[in-house]
Order: structure tokens, then C-alpha cells, then sequence
């Protein structure tokens, strides 16, 4: 069988919302470059980007309790979550550049404005929520959150979950409006339709079996063509490997030294989600509550109102399960086939270590109908078992490394980019808040990866990115600028935010 064998400047692996970014990006800073990508399924974002396969809360950290832990002095961190709504600010900031230039149009197509709450019950956690609250709205970024205590008031704000109520637990909630809810399928499928009018190759039904350096420093791809079976080879001065759970196989077999000693762990998650439209209609918003204790940052119980299709949409979750796939359409040996010699004492570590862990997700795999229904109806105390149905989520691959603080085989739940010391080649690893920080995580794979081009490319990357190079915390009038501009090109918003 023939094979066909291509010389082209960059190939990304996974037509994901991270390819998606990264290629908009690089053609909007080196178009004359040639681009070719490779998908294993037949359309873009259909894996980890798929909108019934995320959460599409467009994190940013208003909400999600994980992201603000309490110390122990009893005082709140919010560094993180500051971090992480800067990262989202820089996402909002790229999509509008793009809606405004034309380069991808109806924005509500794939971002809506939607409340974001978080709600906790029980004296222990008012108290936490109320000084979450505090030390979160004093900050710019964090502009018009409201806390109340009062059920009067939560009813106005929740009434579906407040209906029914019997318990007498203090219950508490925050709620800020300039929160989103965000299509990632939809916005990669149309930051694809962009590409491919630049020509930009997108190979679908390609599967990269296998990457290998060359002795002039490029990289030789090794890929399957699904439907004629032939092999084809191609060679690039620089890869990506956004292939969401996928990428680690493939980063393990570039043999590049910052490969070595990383695994992964695969979680799968179970929603429910409404099939009533009426009860659908009672709520409007992300609500957040917290982890029970000893479950997983992932595991924080959420009753979203999402748009699917453009058609409004409540679910609940979610439901940790386990599958040792590192993808919904991957192997059943991807776990066994990841541990290496590099690596084995590095996920044996981690196995100790995650007792708790293993435990919750053995129990979580357990759990029954009804056991579900119970989970919910701590949120909607009236909610029916028959007008929820189940649905499977995407897989998440969370790494596994050694790391100074956390030791051998520490499980790690963020998004990281691994690269080669010479830039050309990287890797996107970890799971939440992945795709609502793809811009900002795409831009530190350009300053990696492409140290030598940035100096030259920084003025169009500012006029995409204002706020690039820049602390939006310590510049509230240019926080208020670009708050007021995104808003009205993505349709978010008719409010101004006032940064007092």
C-alpha cells in the first residue's frame, strides 16, 4: 500500500477547542504559514469539546467554590480564582477581536449571559460563603456579586430549588450576573469553518499513530487514513497534541525527557439532565454547592441552565464514574498501555496517596437511580425521577506527576502545557477549566514554543488581546473598558459594570 509522505510548517493533533485556538491564533500571526490538522473522528469538537462532554460554564471563577479554599486561619484565598478570571477575561477579549473582524459571526450561537451562583447549607459553610463573599467583591473582578441569607430572597433568585424546602439549615448564595454560559463545541466547529477558509488542511477520520524526531530536529507523524487503511507520513517543524485525553499516549511516544514520569488517571462523569420543559422554564442560572468531604474538586454538585443547540436546557451533576478509557471513543487498555517504566512508581504513588479517591469513585460507579434522585433533591426537593433522564459526559484524564510540594505521584486537577526545551513540540494534559482558559493557555505555548517570533508578533497580539502583558486587577479603568466592550460584542450584556 502506498503511503504519502508531506513536508508543512505546523500540525495539530485534535480538532478540539485547543487546536481550534492555537491555529486562529498562528494564522492570524503568521499566515503565510501552512497548517494542517488531524482529527480520529469525522467533524470538530466532538470529544472533549462537545457540549454535552463539558461543563460550558465558561469558568471564571465566580462561582465555583474549589477555586477560593479557606486557610487555616479561617481567612479565604482567593488568588486562584482571581487567576482564573483573568484567564477567562483574556478568552472573552480573543472572541471578541474575532466577532469584531468578522472572522466568526452570532456570537449567541456559542455564549450567553447566565447567572452564576454558588450555595451552601449549614452554619459552618454561611459563615465561609459570607467571607468568600467579602474578600471576592471587594475585587474589581468581582464587581456586583450579591450574598443573602434571607429564603425570601432566594426564592426571588431560585425558586425551583427553594420550592419544597423543609429544612431549617441556614441556607446561603451569592450571585453575580455577568456570568456565561458557553458552547465550546459549537464555538471550535466555528473557529474550524474559519480555518478551513484559510486554507488550513482538516483532516477528519485521520488517526496519528505515532511521532518521531528526524536528524535535521522535525517531527515525522505517523497517520492512519480510517476510511482507505493507508498510512501516511507527515513532517513538521512544530506539532501540538491537543487531543484532549488522547494526548498523553501520544507525548509518551515522542520520548522528549519532560514526558517521562507523568501518567494519567481517566473520570468519567454521569449528568442528569431535564426532559420537562416546564420545569426547565422554573430556573435560571449555574449553582455551584460544595464537595462532599473527601470528593474530588471535579465532583462539586452544580444545577446548570445551559443552551444546547440554542434550545435551554437544565442539568445536574456530576456523577464521577470510571472507565480506563482516556477517551469516550478510546480503548479499554489506554490505562494499562500509559504505565510505563518512567512512570510505574510515579502512579503507584499516586494510587496509595488517592485512597479516598479510588474509594469515592468505587461508590460513585454504585450508585443506583434512586440514590442519584436523593443527590438531586438536596438541590430540587420536588424533582421527579421521570423527568430526568442520564446522560454520559466526557472522559477527563487528570495528571499524575511528581511534583516539590505535593511529592512522588501527586494527582494534579488543572490544565498544563508540557514542551520540549527547543519549543518544538507541546502537549495540552489535565482537565478543568481547560477550554474557558484555551486563549490564555494557547498564548503560553506561543511564548514557549515560539520565543523567538514573540517580540515581533506582541503589537497584533495586543490588538487581539488588550490586556495582554497585563494585570487587569491592578488597572480597573482598563478592566472596566474591556468589561463594557466584550460584553457588547458578544451580546452578554446591556449593564455596564461600575468599578467603584
Amino acid at each position: 500500500m502506498s503511503s504519502r509522505e508531506t513536508k508543512t510548517d505546523v500540525i495539530l493533533i485534535g480538532a478540539g477547542i485547543m487546536s481550534a485556538t492555537l491555529g486562529t491564533l498562528l494564522k492570524e500571526l503568521a499566515p503565510e504559514w501552512e497548517i494542517k490538522v488531524f482529527e480520529k473522528l469525522a467533524n470538530a469538537g466532538e470529544e472533549s469539546s462537545n457540549v454535552w462532554n463539558n461543563a460550558g460554564t465558561g469558568h471564571a471563577a465566580l462561582c465555583e467554590l474549589n477555586y477560593t479554599p479557606e486557610k487555616p486561619d479561617g481567612s479565604v484565598d482567593i488568588s486562584k480564582a482571581i487567576k482564573i478570571n483573568e484567564q477567562f477575561q483574556v478568552s472573552l477579549q480573543f472572541w471578541s477581536y474575532l466577532v469584531n473582524s468578522n472572522l466568526i459571526r452570532n456570537p449567541q450561537d456559542f455564549i450567553r449571559p447566565i447567572p452564576h451562583m454558588s450555595l451552601v447549607q449549614g452554619e459552618k459553610n454561611v459563615t465561609f460563603l459570607k467571607k468568600r463573599f467579602k474578600a471576592l467583591s471587594r475585587n474589581p473582578l468581582f464587581q456586583g456579586m450579591e450574598f443573602s441569607d434571607d429564603p425570601e430572597k432566594l426564592k426571588e433568585w431560585i425558586p425551583l430549588i427553594m420550592e419544597g424546602r423543609t429544612s431549617n439549615e441556614p441556607i446561603a448564595a451569592t450571585k453575580i450576573d455577568s456570568g456565561t454560559d458557553v458552547n465550546f463545541g459549537a464555538l471550535t466547529r466555528m473557529l474550524f469553518d474559519h480555518l478551513k477558509s484559510k486554507n488550513v488542511e482538516i483532516n477528519y477520520k485521520h488517526s496519528v499513530k505515532d511521532i518521531k524526531r528526524t536528524s535535521d530536529g522535525s517531527w515525522k507523524v505517523k497517520v492512519h487514513d480510517i476510511d482507505s487503511g493507508k498510512i501516511e507520513y507527515h513532517t513538521a517543524k512544530f506539532v501540538f497534541i491537543g487531543g484532549g485525553g488522547g494526548s498523553l499516549p501520544l507525548l509518551q511516544k515522542t520520548g522528549i525527557p519532560e514526558s517521562k514520569h507523568i501518567g494519567g488517571f481517566p473520570v468519567s462523569g454521569l449528568f442528569m439532565v431535564c426532559n420537562n420543559p416546564e420545569v426547565v422554564a422554573q430556573h435560571h442560572a449555574k449553582v455551584y454547592g460544595k464537595a462532599k468531604v473527601g470528593a474530588p474538586p471535579m465532583s462539586v454538585p452544580h444545577l446548570d441552565t445551559r443552551y444546547i443547540d440554542n434550545k435551554k436546557s437544565l442539568l445536574f451533576g456530576p456523577f464521577a464514574g470510571f472507565s480506563p478509557k482516556f477517551l469516550k471513543t478510546g480503548s479499554n487498555f489506554d490505562l494499562i498501555r500509559s504505565i510505563k517504566p518512567n512512570n510505574v512508581l510515579t502512579m503507584l504513588a499516586a494510587g496509595v496517596k488517592e485512597m479516598a479517591l479510588t474509594k469515592y469513585l468505587i461508590q460513585q460507579v454504585m450508585l443506583s437511580n434512586e440514590k442519584r434522585m436523593e443527590e438531586l433533591r438536596e438541590f430540587i426537593p420536588n424533582a421527579k425521577i421521570e423527568d430526568w433522564d442520564i446522560v454520559v459526559a466526557g472522559q477527563r484524564v487528570q495528571v499524575i506527576k511528581d511534583t516539590e510540594a505535593g511529592g512522588k505521584g501527586t494527582l494534579q486537577f488543572g490544565t498544563e502545557v508540557v514542551s520540549a526545551s527547543d519549543g518544538s513540540i507541546a502537549a495540552l494534559l489535565g482537565a478543568s477549566p481547560g477550554a474557558s482558559t484555551s486563549v490564555h493557555v494557547m498564548l503560553e505555548v506561543l511564548e514557549k514554543c515560539f520565543a523567538q517570533h514573540m517580540k515581533e508578533w506582541e503589537p497584533k497580539i495586543k490588538e487581539m488581546i488588550p490586556s495582554y502583558g497585563v494585570s487587569l486587577v491592578e488597572n480597573p479603568e482598563l478592566l472596566h473598558e474591556i468589561h463594557t466592550s466584550t460584553a457588547k460584542t458578544l451580546g452578554l450584556s446591556d449593564k455596564e459594570l461600575v468599578i467603584s
